[in-house]
């Protein structure tokens, strides 16, 4: 169903889940445990976060709390060393963007002032949807940001690369979300 508020954050959902997938890509699989101090969190422990929030989220989003009772948050940001894990950890992450996009299609314009609870505390659908893009774009750039790091010079700019601006002004080809995405993925 065409949605004048729906379809522009799906994109943008999807803008971000294929930038994530971008970084974790142009990493190998021992880099997706690794941390420096300045990091925080590994690429693959914000993968399995995001993962898991937007499964508990949009699991039954109009009809049960976003924060299910299985849900394990600080269990999310265990250090894992990823090395062996790869499949499973992007299983996970895959398992948490299908529960956003059942959730997306199963929604129509009449629904986003309607209310959800996440933790007890009730917020209107679009509420709840802009709040998780928001995570959901703070935890992509922390992704980007340290894969970014981990990889130097041999790092693959996902946006406008350093010394680009004046040939992307000439032909923009990441204003639309559904472009950045397809651009990233190498549609």
């Amino acid at each position: 169903m065409k949605s004048v508020a729906l379809d522009p954050i799906g994109a943008e959902f999807r803008r971000y889940k294929a930038m994530a997938e971008a970084a974790a890509a142009q990493l190998g699989d021992e880099e997706l445990g690794r941390t420096e101090a300045w990091m925080g969190n590994s690429v693959g422990t914000l993968l399995w976060h995001i993962g898991g929030n937007l499964r508990s989220r949009f699991t039954d989003f109009l009809t049960s709390d976003g924060e299910k009772p299985w849900r394990d948050r600080e269990g999310e940001f265990a250090e894992r060393p990823w090395g062996d894990d790869r499949a499973m950890l992007m299983e996970h992450w895959e398992r948490g963007w299908a529960a956003l996009a059942g959730a997306l299609e199963e929604l129509g314009d009449e629904d986003l002032a309607r209310s959800v609870k996440i933790r007890g505390v009730e917020l209107r659908v679009d509420e709840a949807l802009l709040r998780s893009l928001g995570h959901i774009a703070y935890h992509v750039g922390q992704i980007v940001l340290t894969a970014r790091a981990l990889r130097g010079e041999d790092w693959r700019f996902l946006t406008i690369p350093p010394g680009g601006s004046e040939a992307y002004n000439r032909s923009p080809t990441m204003e639309r979300a559904a472009d950045h995405a397809g651009r990233i993925r190498g549609e």
